[in-house]
């Protein structure tokens, strides 16, 4: 990965304060497993850069942008740098106090704290991800603005209060527009240092289609140009963000390997993501400008 981080352009001083924050803080063996493996690189040297910074200066990072910008596989790419076990917390109307620090339970006839996503970042060291943070009520994240600041701690009401290790970061991800969203108060975005996520650019979208499908060159410059046009019509209100989904792209792609045809496919990763009549025939008209129906598996990958 380091080889990675140098081609991508990070400084060198970073990588080397990298490296000594992972051999100063050793991972205990119990959470090893927590440890995220991406499947996916961050391709952006600026964002990259600007991560690591932030997260060795021992600071939270908000992540804020619009969807397919990388947020979370980013997240992940992060932990896994730093070495660090990752609790992803998928943040919801109904998150409170018990689903992040935890909940009594019943263990040998006792009343026991059941240790939530925070607390046990907070005791191992690990980076706690807030996903879609604005998707959460406000005061439901008040309690642990103690943590996210200056102190470090966090009070548990019965419990003893928990020094957090000094490994431990908190990263926020969040899409704005959506439904369910609502702004974050400014108590809360100022405990953290927020990185606007810029889309994904034309070179860094064949880079990663690059290396994870054998695609032909030809159908390589074709899928990045569909994902390309689909984005542009979102950016200027033609149609919704639903169907700007990389996931969606890579699925589809994944089953042409299987065999299934390139239209069935792209309508099930692309097209199909939205439910509007009208938004479905604009996307499978690009569809269709780019592609042609009877293209064959070995039409669009390479022969090994």
């Amino acid at each position: 990965m380091d080889d990675f981080l140098i081609k991508q352009g990070v400084p060198e001083e970073l990588l080397k304060e990298l490296h000594k924050f992972r051999e100063y803080y050793k991972l205990d063996l119990q959470v090893s497993d927590r440890v995220p493996k991406p499947h996916y690189k961050y391709y952006g040297t600026e964002i990259l850069t600007k991560s690591i910074a932030a997260l060795l200066s021992g600071y939270n990072i908000l992540l804020s942008g619009p969807k397919a910008t990388g947020k979370n596989v980013l997240a992940e790419n992060l932990a896994m740098l730093f070495g660090r076990p990752m609790w992803n917390i998928s943040m919801n109307i109904t998150s409170d106090s018990a689903s992040l620090l935890g909940t009594d339970t019943f263990i040998n006839n006792e009343v026991v704290l059941r240790k939530g996503p925070v607390y046990s970042a907070a005791e191992y060291g690990g980076f706690a991800v807030f996903d879609e943070i604005n998707m959460a009520k406000n005061d439901s994240l008040s309690v642990i603005y103690s943590a996210l600041d200056y102190r470090r701690v966090i009070d548990i009401p019965g419990y003893k209060k928990v020094d957090m290790h000094e490994a431990t970061r908190f990263i926020g991800t969040m899409n704005y527009g959506y439904i369910g969203t609502k702004e974050l108060n400014e108590a809360l975005v100022s405990r953290f240092l927020v990185i606007d996520m810029p889309i994904i650019s034309e070179d860094n979208l064949k880079m990663i289609l690059k290396e994870e499908f054998d695609l032909n060159n030809e159908y390589l410059d074709l899928f990045v140009r569909l994902f390309m046009d689909l984005q542009k019509k979102s950016l200027n209100a033609e149609i919704s963000s639903k169907p700007i989904d990389m996931r969606g792209l890579f699925s589809s792609i994944e089953t042409m390997k299987r065999g299934l045809p390139i239209k069935l496919a792209l309508e099930m990763g692309i097209v199909n993501k939205t439910f509007d009549a009208y938004e479905r025939e604009v996307v499978s008209d690009v569809i269709n400008s780019l592609f042609k129906d009877d293209l064959k598996s070995s039409d669009i990958f390479k022969v090994l």
